[in-house]
């Protein structure tokens, strides 16, 4: 099997960490006594802004958990900043800047406009984005290459679908989305050219109940697999899953284990390494601004049994077969034999 998150990836990014401004902001320290302006001068002292709460989200709750990892690994200061209002944002990253934190790291698309605006007012401050692009001279950008992984997960629902027809139920019609939706189409019908791929947006990353509506409806339809790529919406598609006896896959964490009869596989993304690699090199003076991308061959995405071990026993309607020929698709994506479109280039 492969090798974990944390050895697989040789990541940079930028972090600074900054106390939580407003009475909406929830800070919560990790690995400082403090988790203020007032650390030892000493340490290098991280922020991690998020855009949201932590929640039920495993994206930003994988994060959190590099940031804490690397906090006891390289003895810094370090704190999360959760914004419970996307009016607070941007006072966010400003309160990091005004206490001076040496790095700050924040992530996704919901961060952009807010660190377009703070970044360049503040060019001696490094800043880091993880999982979307913003070109400035003082940000790190960090990609993901999920469409990798999503050609993986439609293979194997195209090998693995009785009645060849499968499911999607996508938080959002959003650019990044259909990253994970070609990916999963051209891997299905690279295996069986017969498949029907139902997809429905639930408009939300984190509406379970909607979710669950629609991964019933693409059940009805005959989907045999519904694949869940609606964030915190999945827990939805899994209940529909659970009560219907049809199989699923969730995102981000393997969560097979959360009903090993019919969640069958999760997709994989490391938000833990890239943190973690990106506070390694700004501590070992290795960060540089520009941008990266990272997938199947730096270990960043994966699908579980395929790329990762899982504690979870394999479920028959995937079966070792399945996995083994999708270990030689992984191989040949890694190769660059099987070139996976990035939806994000298409015109």
């Amino acid at each position: 099997m492969k090798k974990t998150w944390s050895i697989l990836l040789t990541l940079v990014l930028s972090v600074g960490l900054l106390a939580g401004c407003g009475n909406n902001d929830k800070a919560a320290d990790s690995g400082s006594a403090n988790g203020g302006s007032e650390g030892s001068k000493d340490k290098k002292r991280i922020a991690l802004v998020m855009p949201e709460k932590i929640g039920v989200n495993p994206f930003f709750a994988l994060m959190d958990e590099g940031l804490k990892k690397a906090a006891a690994d390289f003895d810094i200061e370090v704190k999360t900043i959760e914004s419970t209002d996307p009016a607070t944002i941007e006072q966010n990253l400003r309160t990091a800047v005004a206490e001076k934190y040496d790095l700050i790291i924040t992530s996704t698309f919901q961060m952009e406009d807010a660190l377009k605006k703070v970044a360049p007012e503040n060019p001696d401050v490094p800043f880091a984005i993880i999982d979307t692009v913003v070109d400035l001279p003082n940000v790190r950008s960090v990609g993901f290459r999920e469409h990798e992984a999503a050609y993986l997960l439609g293979a194997a629902a195209g090998l693995a679908t009785k009645t060849n027809k499968v499911g999607n139920v996508v938080a959002n019609d959003i650019p990044i989305m259909h990253k994970y939706m070609t990916g999963f189409e051209e891997g299905a019908k690279s295996v069986n050219p017969n498949v029907e791929i139902f997809v429905n947006f639930v408009g939300a990353f984190d509406d379970p109940a909607k979710a669950k509506e629609l991964a019933l409806l693409q059940n009805s339809k005959g989907a045999d697999f519904v694949a869940g790529m609606s964030a915190v919406g999945d827990l939805g598609v899994f209940e529909a899953a659970k009560e219907k006896g049809f199989y699923t896959s969730g995102q981000d964490t393997d969560n097979t284990g959360t009903d090993p009869e019919h969640v069958v596989l999760a997709q994989l993304k490391g938000t833990d390494a890239v943190v973690y690699e990106t506070i390694k090199d700004f501590v070992e003076g290795k960060f540089t601004f520009d941008t990266r991308e990272y997938g199947l061959k730096e270990g960043a995405v994966g699908l579980t049994y395929v790329t990762h071990e899982s504690k979870t026993p394999l479920n028959p309607f995937i079966g070792q077969d399945i996995v083994d020929q999708l270990k030689v698709i992984s191989d040949d994506i890694i190769a660059g034999k099987i070139k996976v479109t990035n939806a994000l280039e298409q015109n």
